[in-house]
């Protein structure tokens, strides 16, 4: 009996090591003891209508990694965008300090001065470098100087292009969506094999597109090629300046100026029935270079003129429908104002005023805008509303419920014909506030792109040892572990055979 445990012991002892050495190799590890600390990064989204800032963070010992960059805090700047503070000397600057104080309390005073911080101009800045460059450049000036006031590690104030701030918003969105790569549940990085989703972008003064796409570009303005974990993504692209959400709108009052002329009141087809404002054809009206065109000849910026609603849906919806030009295409295919324009394809997420004019309707109507029918339904009813109808039903101030129906409009003409969004593709379109956690715009994908966070290297296995070494390793420990099962089946058959001559 001594000698049968004799020779089993060391047997069994063997099949333990194989199994624990397996393990340790296979099943990840995780540190429960501290938790780790973190990496943080503040986009400062200068908007044309707002600015916000938007603060990451992620695990300081994954930069290189997907999926794991989180929006820590979040603070819209009181007033307007830093290009309504044109003339103004120090009134943009100064409008930032309350977010960036928050920042300065929100993040671990020992990571301020590793912190990237990041400004991000868009179509308002692009409006204002147009039509007034020194002003503009004295503002970016002056925003810059105040940012590297505070104890952050200050990387620039720039104006991005129409097609940046569309890709940065695509990239922020699949992302999120962990579409590039998905840290796996045993500590691997993985291509998930699902297909990107394409951007749609409201801002306030421009809107934006951008979406893969295996056509041929006819117009190589809009092609973008982008090299992430390995892969290139080829997409379509492209910025609308003037037909963001507040310049739409001032373009529509200019319209509606322009036929019915320059009179004490102006009749105004998309505001609810009998709803009253007032206007100054200046400042509210034709103080924009998206107006210029339809600028009356003569007329006195001062001037106050009284705007009755009608609440007519079908002639709110053909008047912005002159906004758009569908002719003049020198392409194979276009979407407006002889914008090349592959057809759409996959699914897309809308976001910024899409979201909230998306929520408005489902709120007033409990419509969901899954079909161009329920689009239309939903919208017609919106229109046909009273203010204080509107009012009461989403909690809202007047000013905001007055633009419901024809931004509502708007956007039912962009998707359906000038995106050409139908029955079949329409339902693809979710109208999102946040994806994963955090807002959805191009604030995240710009500061990922700036800041090497996305890897343009394959995605690749997470491990402490090289490949080599490690499958080496776990195969020593197979060996062993087959050799000790071995041993011990002989061991065991070998035992039986001597009980039994025994009996």
């Amino acid at each position: 009996m001594g000698l049968r445990y004799s020779q089993t012991i060391p047997a069994v002892l063997l099949l333990l090591i194989a199994i624990i050495g397996i393990l340790l190799l296979v099943i990840p590890t995780q540190e429960i003891q501290k938790t780790p600390e973190h990496e943080f990064g503040i986009v400062l989204d200068a908007g044309s209508s707002h600015t916000s800032m938007y603060v990451y963070k992620w695990p300081a010992d994954k930069q290189n990694g997907t999926g794991i960059v989180t929006q820590h805090d979040e603070c819209h700047v009181k007033g307007g965008g830093i290009s309504s503070y044109e003339g103004v000397p120090g009134g943009a600057a100064k409008s930032l300090e309350e977010c960036l104080q928050q920042a300065m309390r929100n993040i671990t005073k020992s990571k301020h001065h590793q912190t990237p911080l990041y400004l991000g101009a868009t179509a308002g800045m692009r409006l204002l470098e147009m039509a007034n460059p020194a002003e503009s450049m004295r503002i970016l000036k002056e925003v810059g100087t105040k940012l590297q006031s505070y104890p952050f590690s200050f990387k620039g104030a720039n104006i991005l292009s129409g097609q940046e701030e569309g890709a940065y918003g695509w990239v922020t969105v699949n992302y999120l969506l962990e579409n590039f790569a998905k840290y796996g549940f045993i500590s691997r990085w993985l291509n998930p094999g699902k297909p990107t989703i394409g951007a749609l972008d409201l801002g306030g003064a421009s809107t934006q597109i951008t979406f893969e796409t295996s056509e041929k570009m006819e117009n190589p303005e809009n092609a973008m090629a982008l090299k992430l974990f390995g892969r290139t993504y080829n997409l379509y692209t492209q910025s609308f300046l003037c037909y963001g959400q507040d310049q739409f709108l001032r373009k529509l009052l200019a319209q509606l100026i322009k036929a019915q002329g320059v009179s004490d009141q102006l009749s105004h087809p998309c505001y609810p029935r009998q709803y009253k404002t007032f206007i100054f054809l200046g400042k509210d009206v034709f103080n924009s270079s998206c107006t210029v065109r339809d600028k009356p000849p003569k007329f006195d910026p001062q001037k106050n003129i009284s705007v009755v609603g009608t609440g007519d849906y079908q002639v709110c919806q053909d008047t912005i429908k002159k906004m758009f030009s569908f002719d003049n295409c020198k392409y194979s295919r276009c979407s407006f104002d002889g914008v090349f324009q592959p057809r759409v394809s996959g699914s897309f997420m809308a976001f910024s005023a899409y979201y909230f004019t998306y929520s408005y309707i489902k709120t007033l109507t409990n419509i969901s805008i899954t079909s161009p029918r329920q689009m239309k339904e939903g919208i017609q009813r919106v229109c046909n509303m009273s203010i204080t109808k509107m009012s009461e039903k989403t909690k809202q101030p007047e000013k905001y419920m007055k633009n419901v129906c024809a931004v509502s409009n708007f956007i039912q003409i962009l998707l359906m014909e000038g995106y050409g969004f139908n029955d079949t593709s329409l339902p693809s379109v979710s109208f999102q506030k946040k994806a994963g956690g955090a807002s959805v715009g191009w604030a995240l994908g710009y500061m990922l792109s700036l800041s090497s966070l996305l890897p343009t290297e394959s995605v690749s296995l997470m491990k402490a040892l090289p490949p080599g070494p490690w499958a080496g390793i776990l195969f020593l420990f197979i060996v062993l572990l087959l050799m000790a099962v071995v041993f011990l089946v002989i061991t065991f058959r070998q035992t039986r055979t001597k009980n039994g001559g025994m009996v």
